[in-house]
């Protein structure tokens, strides 16, 4: 056993009873070379996914347990699990059994080596559907052109922190949490480690397409002001077209009074036009409003019903 550190594996879980004891089955054989501790962050659960977690928590005491009242959000449980996690270096990994727990131990020595945070890309990704992988890339493509701070392509939230950036990432004061943007937004040096994607386990995802739409808005909203610079560019240009059109009317009523046909046709396309994008526009400012109202309000993030082990 290796005890020199210790490694905190953080698991956030919502409805995922049928995917527990496979993945521990997994993890158990990797992580007992080393100090440890498995943190299950239960995300308001409805199914027999916290009892579980309980019972393989009695014969281990490594293995911990924190309960939210209600379903707060993936980012939420990740939030909760890194302000619990004791470890020098803490993995997150997702209990679908879709990203190998097997290659935790490749993480763990590039972060030996020096590495801060270590992605776990992923090489391959032949499970997921044409059109996920393709909205993936896109939002990708999309939040690194909106956002200052380039966001690595192809990783989730698998990975491996060193204690220094989850106690940097623990001391934001932020509710909004857009993790995989925080965690590249310092600048730490940062390593890969390559992985094939694997198909779920048991169940359905729980990622609908509306959900990762609210992910994508949470994310460039939350790491970007260029979305509103963009709106006062587009209200710059429907002005300037504007413009020209009036110049257009006022010449062609001088110069061809003959030949100048009243219609709807441009009027129609102008209205629709202008009011495109002062609805745009007003949906962008609205979103930064949201997020400045949440803040405001200083909420708790999520409430914890019950913790195990802990």
């Amino acid at each position: 056993m290796q005890n020199n550190f210790l490694l905190s594996v953080i698991i956030p879980v919502f409805n995922e009873e049928k995917n527990i004891k496979p993945l521990l089955d997994r993890v158990l054989p990797i992580v007992r070379t080393y100090n440890f501790e498995i943190i299950f962050v239960n995300d308001g659960s409805s199914d027999k996914t916290a009892k579980t977690i309980k019972e393989a928590g009695e014969n281990d005491k490594n293995i911990k347990l924190i309960s939210f009242y209600r379903n707060f959000g993936h980012q939420m449980a990740l939030s909760a699990g890194y302000k619990h996690a004791h470890g020098n270096c803490v993995v997150t990994i997702d209990s679908d059994l879709q990203d190998p727990p097997e290659i935790i131990p490749q993480m763990v020595e590039e972060w030996e080596k020096g590495s801060k945070i270590v992605y776990a890309r992923r090489e391959k990704r032949d499970v997921d559907s044409f059109f996920k992988k393709t909205t993936a890339s896109i939002f990708y493509k999309i939040i690194n052109f909106l956002s200052d701070s380039p966001i690595p392509q192809e990783v989730g939230d698998y990975r491996l922190l060193d204690q220094e950036i989850v106690t940097f990432l623990n001391d934001l004061p932020e509710r909004a949490r857009f993790l995989r943007g925080l965690v590249a937004w310092g600048g730490y040096p940062a390593s890969y480690v390559y992985f094939k994607r694997e198909r779920r386990h048991a169940g359905e995802t729980h990622y609908t397409f509306s959900k990762m739409l609210n992910f994508a808005l949470e994310g460039i909203t939350t790491f970007s002001t260029k979305p509103l610079r963009l709106a006062s560019y587009a209200g710059f240009f429907s002005a300037t077209v504007g413009f020209l059109g009036i110049l257009y009317a006022i010449v062609g009523k001088i110069l061809l009074p003959d030949y100048w046909i009243t219609g709807w046709t441009a009027l129609f396309v102008g209205i629709m036009f202008l009011g495109g994008v002062q609805l745009i526009t007003i949906g962008i400012i609205g979103e930064y409003i949201s997020k400045i109202y949440t803040e405001v309000q200083k909420r708790p993030p999520y409430l914890i019903e019950e913790k195990i082990n802990l």
